[in-house]
């Protein structure tokens, strides 16, 4: 099979959506398909100019026979070539929808909702890395349910979190610094607990540095500066490290097309302190952690006190995230599942 991954360049980005992207690229050449990678240039997911005429040339780059497949941050900037997709049975990787991504005003979230509901309902496939994301794409975006597949991300098998060995609990939240992770409303939780011994790594990019710079200045004004620690883009050794020796992960999030750093936190065996913002709370058992309304700092902040302070808790919700750990889907199996989407599309 001869596949175009067409994607917002730089396809190196630290991120889960690029991550997955990553995984199936590497996923489809183990399997023997030929799959080539398009960055694809300019601002995205609100494409200006550049990003459209980017657009226009990876279409008119990729030869005729080679299945075409947009990476749903970057399908906003092809809706001028709407058309075409339908013509080349074009499939669309829907983390989740550009147009439910918090940060955007009222006239930028419509135009993304225009876009996305002009190009949905006419590709060939849409494939969703959740059964929620998937089952949002109808009711939202007029897309058919018979053309939407879902292929939820894998996981590697990884050791045990070995925890941080106290005094105190090590609380590690993993995402990009953009609204979307909720890093604010952590923090506002964790700055009710100052009673209590714990610090705070957050691993991301500052993808929106004005929100960076406004988490660091929210820290120092919470008065909690000296316990968190803002690792920045952090590569795959030095991650699996922090995921070793923290106690708790610690996710505020607003919304998460699957929730792929939880599930690596479950793959450690680490219990989970997360707010319910998407498909992450159908992939956290609450066995496993705590879980609490996605923009509530209150209960979120009531939620981890306890688990924060009573280290048997956490042991016992340890071992039920590592029990789910353990059945989660592998990467493995991953592009296998998302090529029977490919030849749906063609159906």
């Amino acid at each position: 099979m001869r596949i175009a991954l067409l994607v917002p360049g730089p396809f190196s980005t630290i991120s889960g959506g690029y991550g997955y992207d990553r995984r199936l690229v590497e996923g489809f050449r183990a399997a023997g398909h030929d799959i080539d990678v398009v960055e694809l240039d300019g601002r995205h997911p609100l494409p200006d100019a550049a990003a459209q005429a980017s657009a226009r040339a990876a279409l008119d780059a990729v030869p005729e026979n080679t299945r075409l497949v947009i990476d749903g941050l970057g399908l906003p900037a092809f809706a001028p070539f709407v058309d075409e997709l339908e013509a080349r049975q074009a499939v669309g990787l829907i983390h989740h929808p550009t147009a439910i991504e918090p940060g955007y005003d009222g006239e930028d979230r419509e135009e993304l909702k225009q876009r996305e509901s002009l190009l949905f309902p006419r590709m060939a496939r849409l494939v969703a890395t959740s059964r929620l994301t998937a089952d949002r794409l109808p009711l939202e975006f007029g897309a058919e349910k018979e053309r939407i597949g879902v292929v939820e991300p894998g996981t590697d098998p990884a050791p045990r979190s070995q925890g941080s060995g106290g005094p105190g609990c090590a609380l590690l939240a993993v995402g990009v610094l953009v609204p979307r992770k909720g890093h604010d409303v952590l923090l506002h939780a964790l700055g009710r607990l100052t009673d209590l011994e714990w610090s705070l790594t957050i691993a991301g990019s500052p993808r929106d540095p004005v929100h960076a710079k406004s988490l660091a200045a929210l820290a120092e004004e919470l008065n909690i500066a000296q316990r968190v620690t803002f690792a920045g883009e952090v590569e795959q050794p030095a991650l699996d490290a922090l995921y070793a020796r923290s106690d708790l992960f610690a996710l505020a999030t607003h919304w998460e097309g699957y929730g792929m750093a939880a599930a690596e936190a479950l793959a450690r065996g680490l219990p989970l302190a997360i707010t319910a913002g998407g498909a992450i709370a159908d992939l956290v058992p609450k066995e496993a952690g705590v879980i609490a309304a996605p923009g509530d700092a209150s209960s979120l902040s009531r939620a981890m006190r306890r688990v924060i302070y009573d280290r048997d808790l956490r042991a016992a919700m340890a071992e039920a995230a590592w029990a789910a750990g353990q059945k989660l889907p592998r990467w493995t199996d991953r592009a296998e599942a998302f090529a029977a989407e490919l030849d749906a599309a063609q159906a």
